[in-house]
């Protein structure tokens, strides 16, 4: 089992970050290939350790299905590289195209994170986790105050509203969590602990802390037991 990313997978990252072109990536393609299952076994321990503590991942998850590619669609991008300068993996019943609650785990050098919850849902589940807020939104405060979450784990407010969604007032004791157009939280994470003798640890102990956070997503949706 994959308990740590390896430091050779920092340094491909870093190298393609600076050489993000098909020759630099031909000539080195084996450093790719390292990091590439290296990602993939470590998204593989991810898996199998949530599937002891979260009810709607299950260990038989296709790690084929989470981990994302590092070819960029460059169609109708500006930007032209040809390569992703990260690896991440989308972890759910669906792997990383799961349409509600998630994990995500992003790998990058000097900008890794641990995240969980649903970013930017469609109009019904919107208006469903929208809802749930507004009868239930102390719940919800208590779960983003609590300890765990709060000394850790940032709720992401960098897409919001700026007037109140239809149906719903500025003084609503909730409005700020009413505005969100997404419902994720993340925590970082060093490039020393994730490549480290911990750094499965550390990954699981972040969504372990976000799981309370999605368990309200989950029940905002009708997908709890």
């Amino acid at each position: 089992m994959e308990t740590a990313i390896h430091p050779d997978t920092f340094g491909f990252l870093s190298d393609i970050n600076t050489h993000n072109n098909r020759e630099w990536f031909q000539a080195n393609r084996e450093a790719y290939e390292r990091a590439w299952l290296n990602m993939k076994n470590f998204t593989q321990a991810v898996i199998t350790g949530l599937a002891e503590t979260d009810r709607y991942i299950t260990g038989d998850i296709p790690v084929s299905k989470c981990v994302f590619r590092i070819y960029r669609d460059t169609r109708f991008s500006k930007n032209k590289d040809p390569y992703k300068n990260w690896l991440g993996a989308g972890i759910s019943t669906a792997g990383r195209k799961l349409n509600g609650p998630e994990y995500y785990l992003h790998i990058q050098p000097g900008n890794s994170f641990a995240a969980g919850g649903y970013w930017r849902p469609e109009k019904d589940h919107l208006a469903a986790i929208r809802q749930e807020i507004d009868y239930n939104g102390a719940r919800l405060v208590e779960i983003l105050d609590g300890p765990a979450f709060r000394g850790h784990c940032r709720l992401d407010r960098d897409e919001m509203l700026k007037r109140p969604p239809v149906g719903y007032n500025e003084d609503n004791p909730y409005i700020d969590l009413l505005k969100l157009k997404s419902f994720t939280a993340s925590e970082p994470l060093t490039d020393a602990v994730l490549s480290g003798p911990k750094g499965l640890e550390a990954v699981l102990a972040a969504f372990r802390r976000m799981y309370p956070f999605k368990l309200f997503l989950h029940e905002a949706l009708g997908d709890a037991d």
